[in-house]
């Protein structure tokens, strides 16, 4: 390559850089770098979970709080900042699993994502089993496809959905992060263990582990993210027309809605009986 085309090639980086520092959204900046192939969703897999049979903006699932966690009030900090050398997020998490059959290392970052979220908007009271509904249906916890979930929380491999081409049952949508997601540079594709959108995640990219940047492939970060999207305009996730409109916002299909009520409130009440 000539001196000039190098110079050329260089001015190109900075500007693909400073773009992608633009659309890192409020609060930090989405892991950039192109994604390796991986397992891909060609379906919903939770496909074998019966919807539940109530009538969309009736009534809410059951919710259950991460127990030992402190409530109400503006000063409760995130559990990754938590400073004693305890872990009660930890052992709610170990003890949970058990009781609901979701990873603990899942349940970790549900359940921080709801003590997150309750320190900075507290009127949206959503709950870590509506967040663990969406896992499930989205990727079976971040374990679709064959993949496991490190403790690091991510998977294996990446976890990339099909291209949003407008092909039969999919929605049309030209790419708008040049690939460095989903590592499409031409349609985009749904990401990570909660499937989000390129687009979307550039809004609401979340850095729940404290690594200094967003990563939709990372559970706690994805979590975190879903958590503040379904509270956006100041929704509240524990009214009937709250929680209906979060999920519907989040796939808007009645049948997924009914999906996640039912895995959310299955989830609520198995850990309130472990409770005892």
């Amino acid at each position: 390559m000539t001196r000039p085309g190098r110079a050329a090639l260089v001015r190109l980086v900075v500007v693909v850089a400073v773009l992608a520092v633009g659309a890192g959204g409020a609060w930090l900046i989405a892991r950039a770098g192109t994604p390796e192939a991986g397992p891909i969703t060609t379906d919903i897999p939770a496909l074998q979970v019966e919807p539940a049979q109530v009538e969309p903006g009736s009534v809410v699932p059951a919710a259950d709080v991460v127990a030992g966690a402190r409530t109400g009030g503006s000063d409760i900090r995130p559990p990754q900042q938590e400073q004693s050398g305890a872990d009660p997020l930890g052992d709610w998490a170990e003890s949970t699993s058990a009781a609901v059959g979701v990873p603990a290392r899942a349940l970790r970052a549900y359940g921080n994502a709801e003590l997150a979220v309750r320190a900075s908007q507290p009127d949206c009271r959503v709950s870590w089993a509506t967040l663990a509904g969406i896992g499930r249906i989205e990727s079976d916890h971040g374990r679709y496809g064959g993949v496991e979930l490190g403790e690091d929380g991510r998977p294996s491999s990446p976890i990339i959905g099909v291209p949003l081409n407008g092909s039969a049952g999919v929605r049309a949508i030209p790419d708008t992060d040049g690939g460095s997601l989903d590592g499409d540079p031409v349609h985009d594709r749904a990401v990570g263990p909660m499937q989000f959108i390129p687009s979307t995640w550039a809004r609401w990219a979340s850095d729940a582990n404290g690594d200094g940047a967003g990563d939709p492939q990372q559970i706690d970060d994805a979590a975190l993210a879903a958590a503040r999207y379904l509270c956006a305009g100041g929704r509240d996730m524990a009214s009937a027309e709250g929680w209906w409109a979060g999920i519907m916002s989040y796939n808007n299909s009645v049948e997924y809605a009914q999906k996640v009520f039912a895995l959310a409130d299955a989830y609520a009440t198995q850990a309130q009986t472990a409770q005892g």
